[in-house]
């Protein structure tokens, strides 16, 4: 029995330790500071400044689907590298750019939301990790969602 267990223990490492073909991109590119205290933490570091951190869907039907679009600028002075991009609820999904975005450039986060088995007043965030300090931004959206008999 320890033999098997061995064996299948040896063949997961050699998998997980195979190579990934992924599109990634090297750390080579983030710098972050050394320390969260220092003074100077944030000088030479990408900075995502967005027109708005907030954007209103309005009012829509349950089971409909809304998408905004967040814009942003990196007004930093490196490349920004978003490294990834969660919501704090399943029912919204944000899509992000995965390549560098270079010191002056501009890029968006599209969030999709998705009222299924939603009512009332919705507010939902998202949480963007990136090479920045701090590491994470946060945007929103926020609307009502309706019934069917209740749009007319």
């Amino acid at each position: 029995m320890r033999k098997i267990f061995g064996t299948i223990a040896v063949v997961l490492l050699m998998i997980s330790c195979g190579e990934n073909n992924s599109e990634n991109i090297s750390t080579d590119l983030v710098k972050n500071p050394a320390t969260a205290d220092d003074a100077d933490s944030k000088e030479g570091l990408p900075i995502m400044t967005f027109e708005t951190d907030l954007r209103e869907f309005g009012t829509i039907v349950q089971g409909d689907r809304a998408r905004m679009t967040f814009e942003f600028t990196n007004t930093g002075e490196s490349d920004l590298i978003i490294s990834s991009a969660s919501a704090s609820c399943g029912c919204t999904v944000p899509e992000y750019p995965k390549t560098p975005i270079s010191p002056g450039e501009s890029g968006t986060i599209e969030v999709l939301f998705n009222s299924d088995g939603k009512m009332g007043r919705q507010h939902k965030k998202v949480y963007i990790v990136a090479n920045t300090n701090p590491s994470t931004n946060v945007v929103a959206i926020s609307g009502d969602v309706v019934g069917p008999d209740e749009n007319n």
